[in-house]
């Protein structure tokens, strides 16, 4: 019976990252949902981190694009 106390945890820390994480993805311009991810244990933020770190960002993809 001492899982629960650590699931609970968890989602406690996840409530508390998913509004900035959800903000970050809709200003990147990516979908929002994915920062659902914050309630995954320990996979849920690396997950988070390599998809805005690795994946061109639609929100910054036209101000590159009009560079003069």
């Amino acid at each position: 019976m001492m899982m629960f106390p650590e699931l609970f945890q968890v989602f406690m820390l996840g409530l508390f990252l998913f509004p900035p994480v959800f903000f970050i993805y809709k200003k990147a311009g990516l979908h929002p949902g994915w920062s659902a991810l914050v309630f995954l244990p320990v996979f849920g933020m690396l997950l988070i981190f390599l998809q805005l770190a690795l994946t061109p960002w639609p929100g910054r993809r036209d101000k590159l694009e009009h560079r003069p």
